[in-house]
């Protein structure tokens, strides 16, 4: 039978690694045969997260996607050691919550470099060997998966920071699908509505639980598990023809024309 999702021998960087979504998104492409390079920016936690996978087919970097001297030397390492970067999840992420009239310069940049600037640096790095490929003659030289969220559609309340990067995570995933499109290189988006991870315990607490449920169709919040096969589709040969475009995996708590 064939499986439309075999991702041997083709390497994928995942950023934001060591936890949620980018843990469960590296161990579902391991289980596909993939090669990983795994980018976070806590060495123990990453470390503890790779130890039950194949370490012939896994490089771990410690550091930061905001550091564009760390991100260029592991897309080259990276290179060196399996033959390019083939996939790209960039997954990298953080949160600084504070209402619009108190939070500070120091919240709103911080959330600006990481969600936003490092998701740019990753994609143009590591879009940059995937076009160097294209040149040579590979007619399958990568795909990229941005990792959005349905904050950057719709808005949420208390993360201006968060949702301004995220609205501008699907504009570099446009631009950059029309851009590298010639060259064989597909650029997608996934905008994610209420994932079951530590980022989000205080949305599904109590407090808050009865409400986003009430805006959810499918009426749960979804696991990280559930969440990563829209990942495993995105960057395998299944959506082949398939770029410039943003797949909301939300149970229904957006749904658009």
């Amino acid at each position: 039978m064939i499986n439309l999702m075999d991702m041997t021998g083709r390497n994928v960087m995942v950023t934001g690694a060591a936890q949620g979504i980018g843990l469960h998104a590296a161990k579902l492409l391991h289980e596909l045969g993939a090669n990983l390079t795994l980018v976070d920016t806590n060495a123990g936690t990453l470390a503890q997260a790779t130890a039950s996978l194949d370490a012939q087919r896994v490089l771990a970097k410690a550091g930061s996607v905001t550091d564009r001297g760390f991100v260029e030397a592991v897309v080259k390492e990276a290179a060196a050691r399996f033959g390019g970067v083939h996939a790209l999840v960039n997954n990298a992420g953080i949160t600084r919550t504070a209402m619009i009239s108190k939070m500070t310069p120091e919240q709103w940049q911080a959330v600006i470099d990481v969600n936003l600037t490092g998701v740019f640096n990753c994609l143009q790095i590591a879009g940059a060997d995937m076009v160097h490929r294209a040149e040579a003659g590979d007619k399958e030289p990568g795909t990229i998966v941005n990792i959005s969220s349905d904050a950057g559609r719709k808005g949420t309340v208390g993360q201006i920071n968060y949702g301004a990067a995220k609205s501008g995570v699907l504009g570099l995933t446009m631009s950059a699908a029309r851009e590298w499109g010639r060259h064989g290189i597909r650029v997608n988006s996934i905008a994610y509505g209420v994932v079951a991870t530590e980022m989000t315990e205080v949305v599904r607490s109590e407090k808050f639980r009865d409400k986003y449920l009430a805006n959810i169709p499918l009426g749960r919040f979804l696991e990280p598990d559930e969440a990563v096969k829209a990942i495993a589709f995105m960057v395998s040969p299944a959506s082949s023809f398939i770029t410039g475009q943003h797949l909301s995996v939300n149970g229904g708590s957006h749904i658009t024309a």
